[in-house]
């Protein structure tokens, strides 16, 4: 890859940030300083941080799809069961025990 030339001639996708490290790894006596250019180079070729991203994306959808469901399920259950539901005229709080009645 460090050549510069993908699998179908030209430039390959991650030159540029290969150019970028090696500019700054010849220019610096200091090679922790060309971390952020190593890890940008290391980002386009793996995409580590792209698929954990993705990972957390599906994994947060998954679990409010698994919400959505459990509330619906218990609203049928409760709808299946003759209930009769209500519409928000009467509250269904309970009276406070040991209070005036």
């Amino acid at each position: 890859m460090a050549s510069g030339f993908g699998w179908g001639g030209g430039r390959s996708r991650c030159f540029a940030y290969w150019q970028e490290f090696q500019k700054c790894y010849a220019q610096t006596d200091n090679p922790t300083e060309c971390r952020p250019q190593n890890a940008d180079y290391l980002e386009c070729l793996h995409h580590t941080k792209e698929i954990k991203r993705a990972e957390v994306i599906r994994e947060e959808l998954q679990r409010q799809q698994l919400h959505h469901a459990h509330e619906t399920r218990k609203a049928a259950e409760v709808t299946a069961g003759g209930a009769v539901t209500g519409v928000g005229l009467i509250s269904r709080e309970k009276p406070e025990e040991g209070g005036a009645k």
